[in-house]
């Protein structure tokens, strides 16, 4: 019986993934707003009853699309921030141990990496990813689907980025190593909300800061994968990783 059950689980997992595979394709010839269960089930060769069976409506299949979205966006910040961690450890390594030494740019003392360098290297995993899976990108950040309002199940999986990118800060507000910019006349109580709501550990000058600069981390992003910035930036990668670092000495990250 335990074999039998675990058959058809791993049949189900397959199914499942040939209907989330075939409705990116969908999304990609069509965009998210004519994504058809219908369309899915005929691409497949199942009848439409049977892939109810897996996703009972289409906001089901999309709100699937968009939680794996965001979850592979955040999987690639944090592994940026994890990868960049370890470099800079590995280059600290002592003589005869076969790293190489640590950039300057990006190392500090004791192989740990710069607050900026960190947040850079986040920021450029966000935007390749992005530029690597435009249509997932454009799910998530793009015009809202007419008819569709996402449920709580996205929350966590949307927040992720933002964690890894506040891990950055609250490191750096630990160790000395940002120095947020003077808060605006009049934002008091909506910077104070605001890192009441997103980082109470963090100063509200700070909590500001990020949402001004994430906003234009994604926006630097959106205009590329939108085509915004055909005829008007060439070398897209340069331009975006000097515009990251830019961001990160907005925010106050000393080096």
């Amino acid at each position: 019986m335990n074999t039998v059950r675990g058959a058809r689980a791993r049949a189900r997992v397959e199914v499942t993934a040939a209907i989330k595979d075939e409705a990116r394709k969908q999304l990609a010839a069509e965009g998210a707003a004519k994504l058809s269960l219908r369309a899915v089930a005929r691409e497949l060769g199942m009848v439409s009853s049977a892939l109810y069976r897996y996703f009972p409506s289409r906001d089901d299949l999309l709100t699937a699309l968009i939680v794996d979205a965001y979850d592979a966006i955040g999987a690639a910040a944090e592994a940026a921030l994890a990868d960049v961690d370890a470099g800079a450890r590995a280059g600290a390594a002592p003589a005869g141990a076969g790293a190489k030494a640590p950039s300057p740019a990006c190392a500090g003392a004791g192989g740990t990496p710069t607050p900026r360098a960190r947040w850079t290297a986040v920021c450029r995993a966000v935007r390749a990813w992005a530029v690597a899976h435009p249509h997932e990108y454009a799910l998530i950040y793009g015009s809202p689907v007419p008819g569709y309002s996402a449920p709580q199940a996205t929350v966590a999986p949307a927040s992720r980025v933002a964690h890894v990118l506040l891990a950055v800060l609250r490191d750096a507000h630990r160790s000395e190593g940002v120095a947020p910019p003077p808060l605006a006349e009049g934002l008091r109580a909506e910077a104070d909300r605001l890192a009441a709501d997103l980082a109470p550990d963090l100063p509200p000058a700070l909590a500001v800061a990020f949402v001004n600069a994430w906003c234009q981390l994604f926006g630097l992003i959106s205009f590329e994968v939108f085509g915004h910035f055909a005829g008007v930036v060439e070398e897209a990668e340069t331009f975006f990783t000097h515009s990251a670092d830019r961001l990160g000495r907005e925010l106050g990250l000393l080096r």
